[in-house]
C-alpha cells in the first residue's frame, strides 16, 4: 500500500479534536493521538526485536512490553551481559551479543534502534537490508546522502523507516501548530528555541565524531520548530567548544572534538526567521530532566500574537498565548492526555498494524538531519547554507 492510499491519523482525527478546546480559549485537557480509550483492539501483535540495552532502554521497554500492538521477542547489545539483565527484568526469551546473531536468531520485523548515535546509520541499512522495518533514535543517520539511501532502500524494500524525535505527536505541538495555521498571531515573524545541560559523564559518544550538543539536543527544537513554521530554507551557524575536555565513567578524561556549543539562525522563508541554540554547558536548577521548568524553551511571536511553550518540548507542560484582543497571557492545553516521548516505536507498530500513518515522517527526519550538517558546514565555512530537502507541510490544519 503506498502512502497517499493510507489513512492519514493524526492528521484527521487528532487534530481536529485537540484544538477544538483551546483554540476557543477553553485551558485544559485536549485529546491526545496516541489516547489508549479511541485505539482500536490490536488485529496482531508486531514481532519486535531491541538493539541497544543501556539507558535509553529503560524508558523505551516499559512501553513497548505493555502495548497491544508489540511482541519483544529479541534484544541485542555489544555489551551482552546489558542485553541479558534486560531480558531477564522485561521476560523477553531472546538475547544476543550482536546485529549479526539477532537476525539469524529469532524471527522478528521490526527493528527498534537504541545504540550510540554513530551506530545508528549502520544499524539501520543493516536491519532494511534484512527485510526489518526500522524505528530509529535520532538521527536516522550521520549525513543527508546516507539518510536518503536509508530511504530509498526501505522504499525498495517496501519497508517503513521512522525516527526520534516525536514532538509533533504532543498536543501542546498540535496547539501551537495550528495557532499559526489559523493566523491567531498575525504575520510571523520570529521563534526562539533551546535545550541544553550540563553534559553527560556516562558516556564519550556525545562528545566524539558524529555526536555533538546538536543530534542530541537540538535535535528536538529542530523538529518542533520546523514542524510549526514550515521546511528551512538557509542555515547560519556559529558552533564552539567550550569544554575542551570531559571526564567520562569507565573512560577517564577524553578530548571533545564536536561541538558543545551551538547557535542557528534558521529562514524558513516568507519573512519567518528562527533561532535555535543547544549545548551542553548549560546549568539549570531543575537539571538534565527539567520535569519544573516553567520558562518558555520554544517562543514564537507575530505581529498580532505571542506564544510560549512551557517546557521542553519532549516534554511540555503547556503553552501560553496572548494576542491583541486578549493581552494576558492564558495557559492553554496542560494536560499530555497520554503523550510521552518514548512511545514513538509503540505508535510506529501500532502503524504497521493498522496502516494509520503518524504525523511523523522519515523526511522529516531527514530534514532536520541535513540541517544539522548545514550548520557545521556554515560554521565552518562562514556561509548561508541552502538546503535540499523538504517534507510535507503543514502538519496540521487550522
Amino acid at each position: 500500500m503506498s502512502t497517499s492510499d493510507r489513512k492519514h491519523w493524526n492528521r484527521r482525527e487528532f487534530t481536529a479534536a485537540t484544538i477544538a478546546a483551546g483554540m476557543a480559549g477553553q485551558a485544559g485537557a485536549v485529546p491526545a493521538a496516541v489516547k489508549t480509550s479511541e485505539r482500536p483492539a490490536a488485529a496482531r501483535r508486531v514481532r519486535t526485536g531491541v538493539i541497544g540495552c543501556g539507558s535509553v532502554s529503560n524508558a523505551y521497554l516499559p512501553v513497548l512490553t505493555q502495548s497491544p500492538f508489540v511482541e519483544v521477542v529479541s534484544l541485542c547489545d555489544i555489551r551482552h551481559e546489558r542485553a541479558r539483565k534486560q531480558s531477564e527484568k522485561f521476560r523477553i526469551a531472546h538475547h544476543y551479543p550482536s546485529i549479526e546473531a539477532m537476525l539469524a536468531g529469532e524471527p522478528f520485523e521490526f527493528l527498534v534502534d537504541l545504540t550510540d548515535m554513530q551506530e545508528h546509520e549502520k544499524v539501520n541499512r543493516r536491519a532494511l537490508e534484512a527485510g526489518k522495518h526500522v524505528w530509529s533514535e535520532k538521527p536516522i543517520a550521520n549525513s543527508l546522502a546516507a539518510g536518503q539511501a536509508l530511504l530509498r532502500l526501505a522504499a525498495e524494500n517496501r519497508l517503513r523507516i521512522w525516527g526520534a524525535p516525536i514532538t509533533p505527536l504532543s498536543p501542546q505541538f498540535a496547539f501551537m501548530a495550528s495557532a499559526i495555521q489559523r493566523g491567531t498571531l498575525g504575520r510571523i515573524a520570529a521563534a526562539h528555541a533551546d535545550y541544553g545541560h550540563e553534559g553527560p559523564n556516562w558516556s564519550s559518544f556525545f562528545y566524539e565524531k558524529g555526536g555533538g550538543s546538536m543530534p542530541d539536543l537540538a535535535v528536538y527544537n529542530l523538529t518542533s520548530l520546523t514542524g510549526i513554521l514550515g521546511p528551512v530554507r538557509t542555515v547560519t551557524a556559529m558552533l564552539s567548544i567550550v569544554t575542551p575536555h570531559r571526564d567520562i565513567q569507565e573512560k577517564g578524561r577524553i578530548e571533545v572534538t564536536e561541538e558543545d556549543n551551538a547557535m542557528l539562525l534558521l529562514d524558513h522563508g516568507n519573512g519567518v526567521i528562527s533561532h535555535v541554540q543547544s549545548g551542553f554547558n548549560y546549568f539549570n536548577p531543575h537539571g538534565h530532566v527539567g520535569k519544573e521548568e516553567q520558562r518558555h524553551t520554544i517562543s514564537i511571536v507575530g505581529s498580532r500574537g505571542y506564544m510560549g511553550l512551557i517546557g521542553y518540548d519532549w516534554e511540555p507542560q503547556g503553552v501560553d498565548l496572548a494576542t491583541h484582543d486578549r493581552p494576558r497571557l492564558e495557559r492553554h492545553v496542560t494536560d499530555a492526555n497520554g503523550y510521552v516521548w518514548q512511545q514513538g516505536a509503540a505508535l510506529a507498530a501500532e502503524s504497521l498494524v493498522t496502516d494509520r500513518e503518524l504525523l511523523i515522517t522519515p523526511e522529516h527526519a531527514l530534514h532536520v538531519l541535513e540541517i544539522i550538517t548545514a550548520a557545521r558546514a556554515s560554521s565552518s565555512n562562514g556561509t548561508h547554507v541552502k538546503l535540499q530537502s523538504t517534507f510535507r507541510w503543514p502538519l496540521v490544519g487550522p
